[in-house]
């Protein structure tokens, strides 16, 4: 299968470029944003169009958090033009499009939600991605939107960079091991204005998820994600005993002053993807395969620094 990909650089795409690529065998066409303007219809098509290929994931996000609200027009082209321009793409060649989106599309009142639960997002962010949703299921001759949550691995394209905690879940596992591993402490944030709830994922597993989903030429919404619901400092010290690391280390406290983006953030995004298990024939991870897998991640990444 050739897959042709967007935003392959970021943390999810060069994960789902990782395992369609070493698991599949898929030959993967990932422009970087130099060689393809994806707000610009043309580029996109003709990017699209050269490469032939069999399916099309959209992964590619402005990640930017202040200019979602502060430039609109630049995050609702970035967002939903561009997913526009990449399902126009898609139709043209006659491939199914894949759009990664979020559990953010939520408003943290409905928890666990369903493949079917209509979105209500309270931010910017939930917003576009909510509204790209709609192009993907009303456009897209063959589309399928795949929602993911609390994102945890490597970054395939920057393995040594953990990402700072925030509001969300994404990147928490990492960013707390990379500091106890060293002796330092770690002080996983708790309180209002949070992501408190959620139901996590390696992204290893949620882009085994899209690959069959492309696989089975399943479409409509699916929710790539766990089978394990979990709140942030139970997922902290869920994985303090995982990588067998000094409880005393971790702290619980408040998010500092400033440390959180201005809106709203959905506290409780836990979702429901027992009907998408069924559709894919796939077993649902626990938080404990979360760990493990990860694990497993960055030991192989620390081996493979060692080694270069």
């Amino acid at each position: 299968m050739r897959v042709y990909l967007t935003g392959g650089s970021g943390f999810v795409g060069s994960n789902v470029a990782h395992v369609f690529a070493r698991r599949h065998a898929a030959e993967v066409v990932a422009p970087s944003h130099a060689e393809v303007d994806l707000v610009d219809p043309s580029s996109v098509r003709h990017s699209v169009e050269a490469a032939r290929p069999d399916a099309v994931v959209h992964c590619a996000i402005l990640n930017d958090w202040s200019a979602l609200t502060a430039r609109r027009r630049t995050a609702w082209d970035a967002y939903v033009g561009a997913t526009r321009n990449v399902v126009d793409a898609a139709n043209a060649v006659g491939a199914p499009v894949l759009l990664v989106s979020t559990d953010w599309v939520f408003d943290g009142t409905q928890g666990p939600a369903a493949e079917d639960e209509p979105p209500n997002p309270v931010n910017a962010y939930g917003f576009y991605k909510a509204a790209s949703e709609l192009v993907v299921t009303e456009r897209a001759r063959h589309g399928v939107v795949a929602r993911i949550a609390g994102v945890q691995g490597v970054h395939r394209a920057s393995p040594q960079a953990p990402r700072a905690q925030d509001a969300g879940f994404g990147y928490l596992v990492a960013s707390l091991v990379h500091a106890l591993a060293a002796g330092e402490r770690f002080a996983v944030w708790d309180g209002d204005g949070l992501n408190t709830l959620a139901t996590p994922v390696l992204a290893g597993h949620a882009a085994e998820m899209m690959w069959r989903a492309l696989d089975r030429g399943a479409s409509g919404i699916l929710h790539c994600c766990g089978g394990e619901h979990i709140g942030r400092v139970g997922f902290a010290r869920r994985a303090v005993d995982a990588f067998a690391l000094d409880p005393a280390l971790l702290d619980v406290v408040s998010p500092p002053p400033g440390a959180l983006p201005p809106g709203r953030v959905p506290a409780d995004t836990r979702l429901a993807a027992e009907r998408t298990a069924e559709r894919l024939d796939m077993r649902l991870p626990t938080v404990d395969d979360l760990l493990a897998g990860l694990r497993r991640e960055l030991d192989e990444a620390r081996r493979d620094a060692q080694a270069t």
